[in-house]
């Protein structure tokens, strides 16, 4: 891997400077399919970037990360540029001072790969409106994380939520994927009709309500959200009206599945990475309806 550093430089000079690498390489073409801009906070910037490279290896990306440093200092934009073979694309750092640290779409904007999606994630602090944000504005899809870096929690997702719109996303509804899948096979067959649930999670996580929302949405039943000793989600009861259909996750890896007049059954249901959320997360750049629907429907419901 190459590592170039431009110090005080303009975002003329680092794509000039990433074309001359990529020819240096003899790599000329690009062949990344999209621009993932990721906004952060230099504390942050490693873990998220580590995260943003893997997802990278599934949709070769150019990956820009934002971090805005001191406003009170004179205006200056300094760049790390990374490319080669353990990079799956291109990495772009950029380190924002003064009144640059206000201006950032400005210089991500000429850094854009052409004719190509563009998405943006905050694995911390993000907008309450991501899609009004200067940044945010750039992208189709823009991705924030409700339990990231500064664990706003499910505050955060009730502010989002109503501040939503076609093209935003949270982590925290990806991480729900392997339980609303494993949900949605134990109704394959059938179970009669639901008429209440709850689910369980440790105080504050922003998933538990999020599925509490989807499955009321879905089931036509109400559900609430209780809190358990964790971690994360530990279980989904809903009340049928011949008995009880539970998913319950008692470590990081299986869960059980019990369902009236049938054997308990043990199921796959792991915790996964960052990494992974964001790779799900890359396979659509396209609205997520089913999103839309479970979060305009918790910022309806949520008494928090």
């Amino acid at each position: 891997m190459t590592t170039f550093m431009l110090a005080d430089t303009t975002a003329g000079k680092i794509s000039a400077q990433l074309t001359h690498l990529r020819h240096q390489m003899g790599a000329p073409a690009i062949g990344m399919v999209l621009t993932l801009v990721v906004v952060c906070e230099e504390r942050h910037q490693y873990d998220a970037l580590r995260a943003a490279t893997e997802a990278a290896r599934e949709h070769p990306s150019r990956i820009i990360v934002v971090i805005n440093r001191e406003p009170e200092e004179p205006n200056r934009l300094d760049a790390e540029l990374r490319i080669g073979e353990s990079t799956p694309g291109e990495v772009v750092v950029l380190r924002l001072y003064g009144e640059l640290t206000q201006h950032a779409d400005s210089v991500v904007s000429p850094l854009l790969l052409p004719d190509t999606p563009v998405v943006v994630w905050w694995p911390g602090a993000a907008p309450d409106a991501p899609s009004q944000d200067a940044v945010g504005a750039l992208a189709q899809r823009r991705i924030t994380d409700a339990r990231g870096f500064d664990h706003g929690g499910v505050k955060s997702l009730v502010t989002r939520a109503k501040g939503y719109a076609s093209g935003d996303t949270d982590l925290a509804w990806s991480r729900l994927t392997p339980w609303r899948s494993l949900l949605a096979a134990a109704f394959d067959q059938p179970v009669g009709k639901v008429r209440k649930g709850v689910v369980e999670a440790s105080p504050g996580n922003p998933s538990a309500p999020l599925l509490a929302a989807w499955l009321s949405e879905r089931l036509g039943a109400p559900m609430k959200v209780v809190d358990s000793t964790g971690p994360g989600l530990t279980a989904v009861r809903l009340q049928l009206n011949d008995g009880e259909l539970t998913v319950s996750r008692h470590d990081a890896r299986l869960a059980t599945l019990s369902r009236p007049g049938q054997p308990d059954r043990n199921v796959a249901l792991a915790r996964r990475q960052t990494s992974e959320l964001m790779a799900e997360e890359l396979r659509r750049l396209d609205s997520d309806e089913i999103y839309e629907a479970a979060v305009k429907r918790f910022a309806r419901t949520y008494k928090g």
